[in-house]
């Protein structure tokens, strides 16, 4: 996920690896907080794949800094990752779902289409899941289970809410 961040941040403006890092905080802070230890890498990774461009430049204080610029390459990765399939596992989907949802301005009409029906459907069937877990007399869950299974339905419910209110304004913009 931290090169989808990296790509989104420098698709408008080229920065630092400094100035990258401070725009994921600023902007996915309650979702994502990459280290130096994790950016540098994945910016390495990005480069070696052609998807950014690095600069040296000296500051009027006389240091040298690197500014990264995406390239054509990267905003077809940043697409790419935009709209590949996402993990079965609840936790990291709603992670990634919530991320990428904040990133699909860069994508067309269509390109949302698709990500906003992939995110509703694998949020359904999370849903599912755990209303099945719910009402299955069969399992043996507690008390605290099952008022945290309520709240992770209520979770999904919410989560396809928001994701249909994005699919409308989508359409309404088509």
């Amino acid at each position: 996920m931290i090169e989808l961040l990296v790509l989104y941040v420098i698709l408008k403006r080229d920065y630092t690896m400094y100035a990258i890092q401070k725009r994921i905080e600023e902007n996915f802070t309650l979702f994502a907080k990459p280290s130096f230890g994790a950016l540098k890498p994945a910016l390495r990774r990005l480069e070696e794949k052609n998807c950014l461009t690095s600069r040296k430049m000296m500051s009027d204080g006389g240091k040298l800094s690197v500014f990264y610029e995406i390239s054509k390459n990267g905003i077809n990765e940043l697409k790419r990752l935009l709209l590949e399939e996402f993990s079965d596992n609840p936790v990291q989907f709603l992670s990634n779902a919530r991320i990428k949802l904040s990133c699909s301005d860069c994508l067309s009409n269509e390109e949302k289409t698709r990500l906003f029906f992939s995110v509703k459907t694998r949020a359904m069937q999370f849903k599912v899941q755990a209303q099945n877990v719910m009402n299955d007399e069969y399992k043996q869950t507690n008390f605290y289970q099952k008022i945290i299974l309520d709240n992770t339905i209520c979770e999904f419910s919410n989560f396809i809410n928001i994701v249909e209110g994005l699919e409308k304004d989508n359409a309404r913009n088509s």
